[in-house]
């Protein structure tokens, strides 16, 4: 039976081929090649200027389509890229056959979280040049990313006290035993080696105890300082980062993201106004959903002129009243006059005066207050359904608590009851991104440690990675390697006239692509 056989591997060629003709003229790895050609790198932030003492640098451009390609493939771990530089033909096309170490590779990644930033800006105009991007209605949303901390190594002031306590438990065990009269040499040496092991632990829980008593968080982190353990879903909790972004919904292009270590309470009008920044407009809807109402965020959103459509979270019990037909949303309340009327048709008034509530405990760092008034009535006292109504029924009666925030509030309520079938919309926008990423992509976790601008080197190149699969296939090859040459011909054209300003004296100038300096004419 015959076989389809190979290239005998020991047989010379006699017309060898280039390394271009290794790759068909349609790859993708072109695309990232004319896109990282069509960028400025300098003005972007890489580092251009070296010194000319030593080994060359690596070319930052060389560098990022590096990483471009690993993101788009899968591939995070600098050790995995330099193996790839290796064996991969299409890395081995695109890198011209360099092949930087490990160290290198993950030092760019460590050393650019701006300069990465400023690239996933890059895609987010290129998708607007494509229009791409409507700009009418925008989807924020969270998602958490694990880190590299174990919640081992991640303490809170119980869990510090919790381990000290238990080391004076021992210690004093030991203690007693070092003081029995029958104890022999060898055994006092062990006690006395395990006293010296647990002192030296207390050492450190009560280094840990003193930073995190001076500074400002409710946590610390030792391999990831700036990682927090949260809440994933559920009761699950994991050391992790929160990845806030926001998409535009005609193409369900993410155009922000930002890496915090907090929940998503204080986050929407942050990213609603780096929205309006992006957009240039604040003629857009942003939907979000209830972990993120929040009175103040809200205010800030309708003070920029976006509409928020914010899903409204369900009252708790302890909010609720015995009867849930005077419940506060069955009070209407009266901005002319600013006064409620409760079911019954009583008024309940305010006296005028602002008192400050806290929010999140006494003895949360992270507690905040809020100013409200309070609104209430005497016909309280003679009301027949007065049980029904609250559970103050020997005191002064019910009490609505209004907040300095509640106007804004309600403006987003009635968006919410209005534009249902828009914030129905949310989730088909930005949550299935999150998807690609951690499900397909397997990036549900922060690759990069010690640091909240490392994490951001990492998912700028997730973003990065995803916006440019999206562009690649809503617009096709052919199309967007016409618009990068052109890009690509103007940043030269551009460089070549600064060139000639610079240098008068010198007639004419060649731009290097592969060192990114000008080989100027003798």
């Amino acid at each position: 039976m015959k076989f389809i056989q190979g290239t005998d591997r020991t047989q010379l060629a006699l017309f060898p081929t280039c390394l271009d003709d290794t790759l068909e003229f349609d790859n993708e790895t072109r695309l990232i090649d004319l896109f990282v050609d069509s960028l400025d790198l300098k003005s972007l932030g890489f580092e251009m200027d070296f010194i000319d003492n030593g080994r060359p640098a690596y070319h930052p451009g060389d560098l990022l389509r590096l990483f471009i390609y690993g993101y788009l493939n899968r591939i995070r771990s600098s050790r995995a890229l330099e193996k790839e530089c290796k064996r991969n033909i299409e890395i081995i096309w695109l890198m011209k056959g360099l092949v930087p170490d490990h160290n290198t590779i993950s030092n760019f990644r460590r050393d650019n979280p701006a300069a990465i930033k400023r690239v996933f800006r890059a895609t987010v105009q290129m998708a607007r040049h494509f229009e791409l991007i409507g700009g009418r209605l925008i989807a924020g949303d969270s998602t958490k990313l694990r880190a590299q901390n174990s919640k081992k190594n991640n303490f809170n002031a119980k869990k510090i006290e919790r381990h000290l306590a238990y080391i004076e438990e021992k210690l004093a065990k030991y203690q007693a035993e070092l003081a029995k009269e029958d104890a022999d040499s060898i055994q006092k040496e062990a006690i006395e080696a395990e006293i010296k092991k647990q002192t030296v632990r207390k050492s450190k829980y009560e280094s840990l105890r003193e930073k995190l008593n001076s500074s400002d968080q409710e946590q610390i982190s030792t391999s990831d300082p700036d990682s927090r353990q949260m809440i994933i879903r559920n009761n699950i909790t994991e050391v992790a980062y929160n990845i806030q972004s926001t998409t535009d919904a005609k193409h369900n292009i993410p155009i922000d993201f930002k890496v915090t270590n907090n929940n998503d309470s204080k986050a929407m009008g942050n990213m609603v106004q780096r929205a309006k920044s992006i957009l240039g407009t604040n003629q857009f809807t942003a939907l979000f959903d209830k972990g993120y109402h929040t009175g103040s965020e809200i205010k800030t959103t309708v003070e920029l002129g976006v509409e928020p459509i914010v899903a409204i979270p369900a009252v708790s019990g302890s909010s609720m009243a015995p009867d849930t037909a005077f419940n506060v949303s069955e009070f209407t309340f009266d901005p002319q006059t600013r006064t409620y009327t409760c079911p019954q048709g009583n008024t309940l008034s305010t006296n005028g005066s602002w008192y400050n509530k806290e929010r999140g405990g006494p003895s949360r760092k992270s507690a905040s207050s809020v100013r409200v008034q309070h609104f209430k009535t005497r016909a309280c006292q003679a009301c027949p359904v007065l049980a029904g109504c609250t559970k103050n029924t020997r005191g002064r009666g019910r009490v609505i608590e209004r907040t300095e925030h509640q106007d804004f509030i309600d403006v987003n309520r009635r968006n919410v009851e209005q534009k249902e079938h828009l914030y129905k919309r949310r989730q088909a926008i930005i949550e299935h991104n999150y998807g690609t990423m951690k499900r397909q992509w397997n990036f549900h976790y922060i690759i990069t440690k010690k640091g909240i601008d490392r994490a951001c080197s990492d998912v700028g190149l997730i973003f990065t990675a995803y916006n440019l699969r999206r562009i690649f296939n809503l617009v096709g090859a052919k199309m967007l390697k016409e618009y990068l040459r052109v890009i690509l011909r103007w940043i030269l054209a551009s460089l070549e006239r600064f060139s000639a300003q610079k240098r008068p004296a010198i007639e004419s100038g060649v731009f290097d692509r592969d060192s990114g300096n000008f080989r100027l004419a003798a």
